[in-house]
């Protein structure tokens, strides 16, 4: 049985949203209501806009992650981070040939756009490259900025994302821990700490590392088991990509038999679920702050209408 404590859904009191993501070791954002709805399930107090506020004060930082894709970071924990999920560029390279990026020093041509500009839509990225680089192969010119700690993705403007310069953003670029070891050690204990149980498989499966490094990490990790999980029927609404589901190697402890194609119908989709306890009862929409439910089994009625006030409460801007 899955620690939902150790997933923070238990809600400890007091946690801001750079807690909870430092807690978590990253936070999936690769949409960005989803991870906003994230912390919703972790927190009581949070509101949407005190996460919007750890992300414009720099304290959480969107970027590529664990296996490559977009996750929240704490800023302090980008050089570990960073140091071990940054991947091997030749992938990128092979794609901005494809799409038509044939500049000498790609690298000198998307910091070049993005220096000393402040948050850039990609729309505005295309202007300043001047016909140099296009739809997807921009995205990709950033993410090989990225790699080389020169580029973070900005909060959203009008709906789009916006892509800016490391070291305008956080006043420096991104310099990865020299110390493998040291970052190894770091990522096995925020993993073990939030996933609980789990192997250095499970760990390799969330992290993109080879299995090899995995090993080695959770022995330079060595902790104890934490408190048991609890038998407790809390009643949460994860949203699409949570944590929860994403952070194990596989699904099968907690997604029951017969409904693994309801919560994950392929396509790279994971919609949101019901949890209660700590096994996913049903799988839920929402519009706006409209929330409709499609159960597996009974739900707690009472708590089930607590969690999706709490959806409304957490979305609300007006709120003092």
């Amino acid at each position: 049985m899955r620690s939902i404590e150790g997933q923070l859904l238990h809600r400890p009191a007091g946690l801001s949203a750079g807690d909870v993501v430092r807690w978590l070791g990253a936070v999936q954002a690769q949409d960005i209501t989803s991870a906003y709805l994230a912390f919703r399930a972790r927190s009581a107090t949070l509101r949407l806009t005190d996460v919007e506020q750890a992300w414009q004060s720099r304290e959480i930082v969107r970027t590529w992650g664990p296996r490559g894709t977009l996750h929240f970071v704490h800023a302090d924990d980008l050089p570990w981070m960073h140091a071990l999920t940054s991947r091997s560029v030749t992938g990128t390279l092979r794609r901005l040939a494809e799409e038509g990026v044939t500049d000498d020093d790609p690298l000198g041509l998307i910091e070049h756009a993005l220096a000393g500009q402040g948050p850039l839509t990609r729309a505005e990225l295309e202007e300043r490259l001047a016909g140099r680089a296009k739809g997807q192969g921009i995205v990709h010119l950033v993410a090989l900025a990225a790699h080389h700690g020169r580029a973070v993705l900005g909060p959203p403007r009008g709906g789009k994302p916006t892509y800016v310069h490391a070291a305008d953003w956080l006043g420096a670029p991104v310099a990865p821990e020299r110390d493998r070891e040291r970052a190894l050690r770091e990522l096995a204990l925020r993993y073990r700490q939030a996933h609980r149980p789990a192997t250095p498989e499970d760990l390799a499966a969330w992290s993109g590392l080879p299995l090899s490094d995995a090993r080695a990490a959770w022995r330079l990790a060595r902790t104890g088991t934490g408190p048991a999980p609890t038998e407790e029927s809390t009643v949460r609404l994860l949203p699409a990509f949570d944590e929860y589901l994403l952070g194990w190697r596989s699904r099968d402890a907690v997604v029951p038999p017969g409904h693994a194609r309801a919560v994950h119908p392929g396509g790279g989709l994971l919609r949101p679920v019901v949890l209660v306890g700590s096994t996913v009862a049903g799988t839920w929409t929402r519009k706006g702050a409209d929330v409709t439910v499609t159960p597996f089994t009974g739900i707690p009625a009472d708590s089930l209408q607590a969690e999706i006030d709490d959806v409304r409460r957490f979305l609300t801007r007006d709120q003092p």
